[in-house]
């Protein structure tokens, strides 16, 4: 390796950690977010509520479809 290949090889790196740096301020950023918008302290706890979510907005499709279905009901009668 000569001269030039350190000098781009330190630039990588220095890119890299700017990078590393960045990323970890955003996470940080997202896990501030999750916190306060959800009460989830971990990724695991933001899995579990997208599944409670996920549940409830499901019961709620189903529970407006049966609506909508007797709403035709009563109004074809």
């Amino acid at each position: 390796m000569d001269k030039e290949d350190l000098l781009d090889l330190k630039n990588k790196i220095e890119k890299s950690k700017t990078t590393v740096a960045e990323l970890t301020g955003q996470q940080k950023s997202q896990m501030n977010q999750l916190k306060e918008t959800f009460g989830c302290t971990t990724i695991e706890d933001a899995e579990e509520k997208l599944e409670t979510i996920k549940k409830s907005i499901s019961k709620l499709d189903t529970q407006i479809e049966e609506g909508l279905e007797k709403l035709e009901e009563q109004l074809t009668d």
